[in-house]
């Protein structure tokens, strides 16, 4: 099948923001108004088409980043915007990073109340990893307290971009009526009855030709920066420059992110959604707009290749997603880059080294799905038959192998333990949570030897409850939870040198080795470095990995208390073998001894996960709140006044913050709300470390 639609027509969009900020809603409209969807779904009701999951019904929140496809025409020409919906709580930014990891570009979504938000700023700067073209659209205009204006101020200061306003509101609050296009310098009045598919064109009222003359110019100010010959243009004559001159300069400001086009609306009162799908086509990069993807030649790292966005051009696409399906298994959700191809071809994962064979290829609505016999260029597409593949893999031709870059993922901070109510249980388990670990590189399963336990991480308390629940809907699966435990880590905070022989006499060949190694701390956050400083061959060269191997075995349980050891640098100073008794094995097991008895010199100190929280409060209970927070350990950083509440800037321990959400609402009669995202590992004070120590000792025992 040829392809149907221009590769400068197609839009890969995500809508991304804060949590509540109406990503949902607005994506929902989006469907009604292009035709994808013949009934407005609500958040509210449970209804919403991109929230398919039981748990997102239920919660009223986005859990999975659901993909779909709409058309949008403007101008007379058919557009194709791919768009995914993303989750704004902080314990699936997961969901977040990968979305942006394959996207061309973004609307971020603020609520004209909340202004810039914690999470706001979390996804701004994931998108900013990811040199993601952006346009805002300020939602909910029609709240109490909505202040367009006093938003884009706080994006600029906060922030710190340069944003564009492409439109104003006409009347806020209950008297939002529509939006004064200041290209058009024409009002937009949205009709009630139709559900805001229909509107008529005004010209501006009087009272609001002043404010609008005042944002048009500040408009063409910021466009014609960006295109020399508009300048002087300009500067001969303001009126000279037209729309289409505006036009083109703000979407080629857009794409290089130069600037950040603003627009605004209400998405629940069916309000500035068209001029937003407008603007998606006008200024959104397509494929074509961006450079040419780079990776690396699996079999010669230092060679760059780079593919072009062409469907000539050799088949490439990155895996961003993995979803579990009861009915069809494995969903591989995957974006093309570069080339083409037809459903059951044969592919390499370059990652795995593996050849796969694309069995069936879907055009995906949230839940919903159709066969789709050929991917191009720039399509976002799942596949089933996949069976190797994981999230981040790079899917090419055998002939033409690359690897793109895979997506980073941050590290879990906070684990429960859970048990089968029944043996006939434990293999289904077992099965469960292989398949959901797949779908969620932030969710991490290990078995706990010594307690029989198995262990579950996650990024927050919420992230694993969802886990929990979806094992026993999803999986059938009924299970004992352990409390939530704190995911600790050691270190050390001094330097020691150790000298190890691991001598062993047996029947035959004995085993002999002996390494000196020198432990000192490394920076926060640099992991684990090993350095060989072996000269004059006292080890050879042969074992040195060996000695490697058996420092990063002791780094897996450390010596106060068995957590993980993080932030050490180790250096392999002299040693000495055995002709005969020198092993592998033999040397491994002497630098994992070695290590051990060095870190206990080295003044080992126990590590916990801060977090960076920020309550948003009514005045009255800002007293209490703080006072709460310093008997946990926190240390408020900072209070602002933010649209008549104040905000509360904190750092605490993870370990003091389970059940937060209850406490809160009982500290504020249910008024004050909180975000809280893993910030930092800093030291535990002394007494507590000794009574941490304590009760695990006990666990093993």
């Amino acid at each position: 099948m040829p392809r149907t639609i221009d590769l400068n027509k197609i839009r890969n969009i995500g809508i991304i923001a804060h949590i509540d900020a109406g990503k949902t809603t607005l994506t929902e409209r989006i469907l009604f108004y292009t035709g994808k969807s013949h009934k407005l779904g609500e958040v509210h009701d449970g209804k919403a088409q991109m929230d398919w999951m039981a748990q997102e019904q239920e919660r009223g929140i986005t859990i999975t980043a659901a993909s779909t496809t709409c058309g949008w025409s403007v101008s007379g020409e058919d557009h194709v915007i791919n768009i995914i919906d993303t989750p704004g709580h902080v314990d699936f930014t997961v969901e977040v990073e990968r979305s942006l990891r394959v996207l061309d570009g973004a609307v971020v979504v603020f609520c004209a109340v909340g202004g810039v938000e914690p999470q706001s700023e979390t996804v701004w700067r994931q998108s900013e990893k990811y040199n993601v073209p952006k346009i805002v659209f300020v939602n909910k205009m029609d709240r109490i307290g909505a202040d367009f204006f006093g938003v884009l101020k706080n994006i600029e200061q906060d922030i710190g971009v340069n944003v564009i306003p492409l439109q104003i509101p006409l009347g806020a609050e209950d008297k939002f009526r529509g939006i004064i296009d200041l290209l058009e310098m024409k009002a937009y009045i949205y009709d009630n009855e139709s559900f805001g598919k229909n509107f008529h064109i005004e010209d501006i009222p009087p009272d609001y030709q002043e404010i609008a003359g005042k944002y048009r110019h500040i408009m063409v100010e910021k466009a014609v920066e960006l295109e020399d010959s508009l300048m002087n243009k300009y500067l001969e004559s303001e009126e000279s420059i037209t729309a289409d001159d505006l036009i083109k300069a703000i979407r080629k400001g857009t794409v290089i992110n130069k600037i950040v086009p603003a627009l605004c609306g209400a998405a629940f009162k069916n309000k500035g959604v068209q001029k937003l799908l407008d603007a998606i086509t006008l200024y959104l990069p397509s494929p074509l707009d961006l450079l040419p993807v780079k990776g690396i030649d699996p079999s010669n790292h230092e060679k760059i290749i780079e593919r072009k966005p062409d469907d000539d051009e050799p088949f490439t696409a990155l895996v961003f997603k993995i979803q579990s399906d009861p009915h069809m298994g494995k969903l591989i959700y995957f974006r093309v880059y570069s080339g083409h191809l037809e459903a059951g071809s044969y592919i390499l994962n370059a990652t795995k080294d593996r050849r796969e064979r694309m069995v069936r290829m879907l055009q995906m609505h949230a839940n919903q799905r159709e066969n789709k016999p050929e991917v191009y260029t720039g399509d976002i597409a799942a596949a089933i038959g996949l069976d190797h593949t994981t999230t981040g893999d790079t899917l090419c031709l055998q002939e033409h192998p690359v690897l793109l870059e895979a997506i980073e993922f941050p590290a879990p901070v906070i684990s429960i333990s859970i048990k089968t109510k029944s043996r006939a249980d434990q293999d289904k388990l077992s099965r469960a949570l292989f398949r959901l670990s797949e779908e969620d590189p932030t969710f991490i399963v290990r078995s706990d030897q010594e307690t029989q336990e198995t262990v579950l991480s996650g990024m927050g308390e919420l992230h694993l409850e969802i886990i929990v629940d979806r094992l026993k809907r999803e999986f059938n699966v009924e299970a004992l939870v352990g409390a939530p435990k704190v995911a600790y880590k050691e270190t050390i905070i001094s330097s020691a040198e150790e000298v190890y022989k691991h001598v062993k006499q047996t029947g035959g060949h004995g085993q002999y080795a002996h390494v000196v190694l020198q432990i000192s701390p490394a920076k926060a956050s640099e992991g684990f470095e090993f350095e060989n400083e072996i000269v004059g061959g006292s080890i050879p060269k042969e074992y040195i990995p060996a000695v490697e191997k058996g420092v990063i075995d002791a780094l897996q349980e450390g010596v106060l208390a068995g957590y993980p050891v993080v932030d050490v640098k180790v250096n392999l100073v002299d040693g000495s073998f055995h002709d005969v008794d020198s092993s592998e094995l033999a040397f491994r097991t002497a630098a994992r001894w070695c290590f051990k008895n060095a870190f206990k010199k080295a003044v080992p100190v126990l590590l916990e996960p801060y977090m960076s929280l920020e309550v948003t409060t009514p005045e009255e209970y800002v007293g209490s709140i703080v006072g709460h927070i310093c008997s946990k350990r926190g240390k408020v950083l900072g209070l602002e006044m933010k649209a008549n509440q104040q905000v509360i800037s904190a750092e605490v321990p993870l370990s003091e913050m389970f059940g937060y959400v209850s406490t809160l609402r009982s500290l504020s009669s249910g008024r004050a709300s909180y975000t809280m995202h893993f910030e930092k590992y800093m030291q535990v004070p002394f007494e507590l470390a000794e009574k941490i120590i304590e009760e695990k000792k006990k666990e093993k025992k």
